[in-house]
């Protein structure tokens, strides 16, 4: 999806040692482990991974939505110019739906089912707005139409249960947007959708993105949509952040070994033509409960030694934003190849 304009280079969210512990059973589950990146303004920044990566944590830490039994601690939390992690809970209820918004994953989860599309709808902007109900509700209006909704009085009269789950995505888009926020986080917000009304959406949001000058972090672990929506990315593994860059850079030159063996799970990337046979990567993703050593993708490494089960490596800076957080030089395990390696 061509964008028109650049982001601008002012990070409008940095993010700096951000952890999400779960009390759980059985111990503690470190959930998000020291986690750094930055979103600058107008920028779509996706973050990727399988299920259980930390995903969607990151983005309910970002929200202070968080279950009861977690614990967030953060060097850094600043967005638009607040510390997020020292906010009291009103001024954090005051952020969300106005600067900051987030389009959950399941609609029908996040709509409240006994009140009427409009009802709700207008309630976002009469929280935050000074405005009558006339003009909350002209508000709406405007925006169900702005995502492609036709006859939007009738919808706005409408149950979420009357729509369709396409129909319901686009509501959950045009509600975020009631007062215009700076920073859009979408968790997956095409997952339950049909391949086609999936495109719709992902287009929807990039025109959108253009026209209110919006920042959005995009989470998911489909590398299809980061392909078409991402300016950069993030990818994610056990709770940390193990490869993150521009997203052409770091599609055409991966280089920790997990990434690359999500590249080979795409269908059709390395030009190997329709016969190519999909790669896969073996194994599980390790325990986060307790304490946790050395790189936790060791298990289902080929590259793997002794030394990948002590310490801590940082991410290893490549120049041009790219990093990523491995024991092998750059390029390494292009050249040494191994099963899962890219062919």
């Amino acid at each position: 999806m061509d964008k028109t304009a650049p982001p601008s280079d002012r990070p409008i969210l940095r993010v700096e040692g951000m952890s999400v512990d779960l009390a759980v059973s059985s111990g503690q589950l470190h959930a998000v482990r020291d986690v750094d990146f930055a979103v600058k303004a107008g920028e779509t920044f996706c973050i990727v991974g399988e299920s259980g990566c930390g995903k969607t944590m990151t983005s309910l830490a970002l929200m202070r939505l968080l279950p009861r039994n977690a614990r967030l601690s953060a060097t850094r939390m600043e967005f638009d110019g607040l510390d997020l992690s020292t906010l009291s809970e009103r001024d954090m209820a005051t952020l969300r739906g106005d600067r900051l918004g987030m389009i959950f994953q399941d609609p029908m989860t996040s709509l409240n089912p006994v009140y009427t599309i409009g009802d709700q709808m207008e309630e976002v902007y009469l929280r935050h707005r000074v405005a009558t109900r006339k003009e909350a509700r002209g508000r709406a209006a405007y925006l169900l139409q702005r995502v492609g909704i036709m006859s939007p009085e009738l919808r706005l009269r409408q149950f979420p249960h009357q729509l369709s789950g396409g129909l319901r995505q686009r509501v959950m888009i045009a509600m975020t947007l009631m007062c215009e926020p700076r920073l859009i986080i979408a968790d997956e917000p095409t997952t339950a959708l049909d391949v086609t009304v999936q495109v719709q959406i992902l287009q929807l949001l990039a025109r959108l993105q253009q026209e209110f000058g919006m920042a959005i972090i995009l989470i998911t672990h489909n590398l299809g949509i980061v392909a078409r929506m991402a300016d950069r990315l993030a990818v994610m593994y056990a709770g940390k952040i193990i490869e993150t860059g521009g997203a052409m850079e770091v599609f055409t030159h991966p280089q920790h070994p997990y990434t690359r063996g999500l590249l080979r799970c795409m269908p059709g990337y390395g030009g190997g033509g329709g016969d190519q046979r999909l790669g896969s990567i073996p194994g599980l993703v390790p325990s986060l409960i307790g304490k946790i050593e050395g790189c936790g993708f060791r298990n289902r490494c080929d590259f793997a030694t002794a030394d990948c089960a002590s310490g801590d490596l940082g991410l290893r800076a490549l120049g041009g934003g790219h990093s990523y957080r491995c024991r092998l030089e750059p390029g390494e395990a292009a050249k040494l190849g191994g099963e899962h390696a890219l062919s």
